[in-house]
């Protein structure tokens, strides 16, 4: 089903977007910015300058396209207009063109214009156009013929499930409950489970019908429980007995949004990200309460690099929302990511307050705060998460095991150790764990046996993780197995050509065999791949660089280290 859809909306693409070329002769240092912005997708840039460049060249059809492409990436569906009546004025075939136009019918409430256009001249696409002239026939109140036109689309290959799911939409939307909950239930509950707003519309359907327990029911069975705050509040009205009021579709124009982020939900995780943003904007466009949709364009924006426009959407989301949450956790992470640390903080710390309760809030403060190496803070966001959710099952392992990390770094071992080892208790194979814990141990020179077995089953299940092989040839090392040392840390190199760290292991393994000349090679590389500004590395650079001068062996007598052994004894 979604693969047909992502074929026919990415050849809608590739067969009408940026179909004229812009030779160099035309162009301008607008024109080339404006390039160099959607190649970035910087979308505020790129309007910018092609607006510009458009301005000493008003009939390029690739220009036009550029800056309607630009506007609707932004949102800006009505400033968007004017370029894409140029467009299709000129005849030009563009989805982003015809995207826009029929948006702004839609939204200046022109149904009889919209059904009027040739939708094979002026249309989006076979679903998007079918469905959205189903959902103008219930704008115009005819029923009949809507329902027709749903039935038409669902003959098509692939198209079935989009078609019934907008069809029951549309019999709840004015009421015929029966008729919606008659579609959700056929196919063995399909077309409920066609997406989760279609679960959460079927709920709604129910409780309508007087059939809470039902809904309780669908929702325990189709959503894993405490997976979703949002979905709590749904369990939590429907078990106090209240009936929920249909919200997915109150309108056409509702109705419409969701044709637009259906797709897009279906593409997202086919087809371009900048494509996919398309689609959603002009969900979001034609109703700008539809929180999925908004959610979805900062995911979208996110993945793009525009951490601006991501947050600014996240924002659009209101604080009565049973998704605010959600919002305010993604914000935080995207102004983490674009290295606006305090600010995530604060927005996480905001959340907490507000939210005590829920786990997710206190774990992304946790994680951010330990990112930051302020690990006594990170250790009581983490206290409170694992108090939330003691009663989870193996899912809790990652806490215990961050938590024991920001013991570990705080040289809290035997706290870090029980953590470690809780850890492994709920989730006995997880390499992670295996590898940190058995690394520790044999850091600490404690256990080592111990610390080999969990190694080499962390690297039975991540046989291509550096850092886990990079342990694995240490923990030999450590032993006094020199030989068997090599193979694995030269694959770990293999793995992490540029590891400071691991190019210092081998060195030392190096030095042990007796291959002097190359430990020298190694350590020089590891020093070379030092970041100054990284203060709390393992690869100490002046240790490094005393190995340089004397040896290994000198260096450990310097530091009352235990020597080297011989050799595997020998």
């Amino acid at each position: 089903m979604a693969s047909l859809v992502r074929r026919a909306a990415l050849a809608a693409l590739f067969t009408s977007s940026f179909l004229v070329p812009v030779y160099a002769d035309t162009g301008s240092g607008a024109y080339l910015a404006g390039r160099q912005a959607i190649y970035d997708n910087d979308y505020t840039a790129a309007e910018k300058y092609y607006a510009k460049a458009l301005k000493a060249d008003p009939e390029n059809a690739a220009l036009l396209e550029s800056v309607v492409v630009a506007r609707l990436s932004l949102g800006e569906v009505k400033r968007a207009l004017p370029v894409a009546l140029a467009i299709e004025e000129i005849g030009l075939p563009s989805q982003a063109a015809r995207m826009v136009i029929n948006a702004n019918l839609v939204s200046d409430g022109k149904l009889d214009e919209l059904l009027s256009r040739d939708p094979e001249l002026q249309g989006v696409g076979p679903l998007v156009d079918g469905l959205m002239r189903g959902w103008a026939h219930i704008g115009q109140g005819a029923m009949t013929r809507a329902m027709e036109t749903f039935d038409e689309v669902a003959t098509q290959d692939g198209l079935r499930d989009f078609a019934l799911y907008h069809k029951a939409l549309a019999l709840a939307s004015v009421g015929d409950f029966e008729g919606a909950e008659e579609i959700f239930s056929s196919h063995n509950g399909a077309v409920a489970r066609f997406s989760r707003r279609a679960a959460l519309a079927r709920a709604e359907v129910l409780s309508q019908l007087d059939r809470n327990a039902d809904a309780l029911q669908f929702v325990d069975d189709v959503f894993a429980a405490g997976s979703d705050p949002s979905i709590e509040g749904y369990v939590a009205r429907l078990t106090a007995g209240e009936t929920l009021p249909f919200t997915h579709v109150q309108s056409a124009q509702d109705g419409m949004a969701e044709v637009f982020f259906s797709v897009a939900a279906a593409l997202s995780n086919e087809a371009a990200q900048n494509y996919v943003l398309l689609y959603v904007r002009t969900a979001v466009f034609l109703r700008p309460g539809h929180v999925d949709a908004i959610l979805l364009s900062a995911e979208l924006l996110d993945t793009l690099g525009q951490y601006d426009l991501a947050v600014d959407a996240y924002r659009m989301v209101p604080a009565d929302s049973s998704d605010y949450h959600a919002a305010e956790l993604g914000r935080a992470e995207v102004l983490s990511r674009s290295d606006k640390k305090d600010a995530a903080a604060e927005v996480l710390q905001t959340l907490a307050a507000q939210n005590p309760d829920l786990p997710g809030v206190h774990v992304a403060l946790a994680d951010l705060r330990r990112q930051e190496e302020e690990y006594k803070s990170a250790i009581a966001s983490y206290d409170r998460a694992i108090e939330l959710t003691e009663g989870n099952s193996g899912g809790n392992w990652f806490l215990h095991y961050a938590r024991g990390i920001s013991h570990e770094r705080l040289k809290q071992w035997d706290q870090a150790e029980a953590d470690f080892r809780r850890a492994l208790e709920l989730n006995p194979d997880q390499p992670q764990v295996l590898n940190y814990l058995g690394y520790s141990l044999v850091e600490r020179r404690e256990k080592l046996d111990e610390a080999l077995d969990m190694i080499e089953r962390a690297v039975a299940a991540r046989p291509d993780s550096g850092y886990i092989v990079d342990s694995l040839g240490w923990v030999l090392f450590r032993l006094g197995r020199y030989d068997e040392a090599v193979e694995h840390m030269e694959r770990a190199v293999e793995l992490m050509a540029v590891d400071p760290v691991v190019n210092d292991h081998l060195g030392d393994v190096y030095w042990a065999v007796g291959r002097a000349r190359e430990a020298e090679f190694q350590w020089k590389r590891a020093l070379s791949f030092i970041n100054p500004a990284d203060t709390d590395g393992e690869a100490d650079p002046e240790r490094i660089r005393r190995k340089l001068e004397i040896g290994l062996d000198a260096v450990l007598v310097e530091e009352g280290a235990e020597p080297l052994k011989v050799a595997n004894g020998n």
